[in-house]
C-alpha cells in the first residue's frame, strides 16, 4: 500500500539525490566547463581563467594542432599515429585472449578453476604503476626477457630505447625495403606534417613492450565479463545443438558467439576507450621516448599543460581526444550492430507508424461523417 502524499514523492526523490548532483556539478561538470573555456582562451595559468585579463581566442589552439604547419601539429599527429597502432594491436589481442581464458576457466572438468580465475584476474587489481616498474626491469637490455631470448639464440633489443617501427623491421626482414634508405615515394610524400614512411612505421619496439604489459593486465578484467556471459548461456540451447550433431567448434561459433555478442560489443567499446586514454604506462616507462614513438594524446596533453605550461593547448588536446574516442566508439557500435535486431526494430516502428496513420484516417472519416450528418439535419 502506498503511503504519503503522491504529490510530495517527486520532491522527496530530488531531495535524496541533491547531494550527489551537487558533488557531480562541483567536481565533474564544473571542471569540464572550465577546461572548455580554457581551450578557447589565452589563459597563462596565473590567476583565475575567468578573470578580465583572459581573452577569448576562439579555435586558435585547435587550428594549431589540425590545420597549422608547425611542431604542435607534428607532435599531435605523431601521438595519433602511435596510439592508432597501439589500439590496433591491443584491443583485438586482449579481446581474444580474454575470451579464450573465459572459455578455459568455464570448463567443468578443469580442476582448481577458482585458483586459475584468481590468477588470471590478479594482474588487473594490481597497481598499473607497480606493474609498469616490474616490466621496466624485465625488458631492459640485460633483463629477464632478453636473457630468455638469449637461451633461444636471439639477441633481444634494448626494448624501451628502441625507436624502430615493427612494420619497418618486418619489411626490411623480408626484403621489401632497406631501412637505411627507404623508398623515396614514402619519404617524400607528406600528410599532416608526417611522411608516409613515418605513418606506416607501425608501433615501435618500445611501444610493443608497453602493449604486451597492457594486454597482460587488462585481459583478466574482460575475462570476468565473458565468464559471466558464458555462465548465463542456457544449457538446453547447447544441448539442442549437440543433439543436432554439431561439434564443439560449430556449437562455439553458432551458439556461444551469438550469445556473447552484447558482451563482445561491451569489451571492444571499453577496450577502445581505455587504449585511446593510455597514460600511466607511458608516464612511468618512457615519458614519450624514444624519439616520441610512445607519445600518446593523453600524455601529450599532460606534458603540454603541466610541463610546457601551455594550458589552453593541453585542454584543446583533451577535447579533441574526447571527440575522437566518441566518433570511434559510435563507428564501432555501428559496425558490430545486430542487423537482425535493427531490422526488427525498424519493422516495429513502421507498424506503429502505419497504425497511427490508420487511426488518423479513421478519425478524419468519422469527422467527415459527423459534418455531413449535421449539415443534413440543418437542411
Amino acid at each position: 500500500m502506498r503511503s504519503g502524499d503522491p504529490q510530495r514523492q517527486p520532491a522527496a526523490g530530488w531531495l535524496f539525490i541533491a547531494p550527489m548532483i551537487v558533488i557531480l556539478g562541483l567536481f565533474l561538470v564544473g571542471p569540464i566547463v572550465m577546461a572548455l573555456w580554457v581551450s578557447v582562451s589565452d589563459w597563462t595559468g596565473r590567476g583565475s581563467p575567468f578573470s578580465g585579463n583572459v581573452d577569448f581566442v576562439g579555435l586558435k589552439h585547435y587550428r594549431d594542432m589540425l590545420a597549422t604547419e608547425g611542431l604542435a601539429r607534428q607532435d599531435f599527429m605523431i601521438s595519433l599515429r602511435n596510439t592508432f597502432y597501439y589500439v590496433l594491436g591491443v584491443v583485438p589481442v586482449q579481446t581474444v585472449l580474454a575470451l579464450l581464458l573465459a572459455v578455459i576457466v568455464n570448463q567443468k572438468f578443469l580442476k582448481g578453476r577458482t585458483f586459475f580465475r584468481t590468477a588470471f584476474y590478479f594482474p588487473s587489481v594490481v597497481s598499473s604503476v607497480a606493474i609498469s616498474l616490474v616490466f621496466l626491469f624485465l625488458f631492459t637490455g640485460t633483463g629477464a626477457v632478453n636473457r630468455f631470448l638469449g637461451l633461444l639464440g636471439i639477441s633481444g633489443p634494448n626494448w624501451f630505447a628502441d625507436a624502430r617501427g615493427v612494420l619497418h623491421l618486418i619489411g626490411d626482414g623480408i626484403g621489401l625495403w632497406n631501412m637505411g634508405s627507404p623508398p623515396a615515394f614514402l619519404t617524400d610524400t607528406r600528410v599532416m606534417n608526417l611522411s608516409l614512411w613515418e605513418w606506416f612505421s607501425g608501433p615501435s619496439v618500445a611501444m610493443s613492450a608497453i602493449m604486451l604489459q597492457v594486454v597482460w593486465t587488462t585481459a583478466g578484467t574482460f575475462m570476468l565479463m565473458f565468464l559471466a556471459a558464458l555462465q548465463d548461456l542456457p544449457a538446453e540451447v547447447d544441448e539442442a545443438a549437440m543433439v543436432d550433431g554439431a561439434n564443439k567448434w560449430q556449437r562455439f561459433m553458432n551458439v556461444t558467439i551469438p550469445h556473447l555478442r552484447p558482451t563482445i560489443l561491451l569489451v571492444i567499446t571499453l577496450g577502445i576507450i581505455g587504449t585511446w586514454q593510455v597514460f600511466d604506462q607511458v608516464y612511468v616507462m618512457t615519458s614519450g621516448a624514444p624519439a616520441k614513438t610512445t607519445l600518446t594524446p593523453a600524455y601529450l596533453s599532460y606534458s603540454t599543460a603541466f610541463n610546457q605550461l601551455n594550458f589552453p593547448r593541453g585542454a584543446a588536446m583533451a577535447f579533441l581526444l574526447f571527440l575522437l574516442i566518441f566518433a570511434l566508439t559510435q563507428l564501432q557500435r555501428w559496425l558490430l550492430r545486430d542487423k537482425d535486431e535493427v531490422a526488427r526494430r525498424r519493422a516495429e516502428r513502421q507498424q506503429r507508424r502505419q497504425r497511427r496513420q490508420g487511426r488518423t484516417t479513421t478519425t478524419a472519416g468519422e469527422a467527415a461523417i459527423a459534418r455531413t450528418t449535421v449539415e443534413e439535419a440543418q437542411s
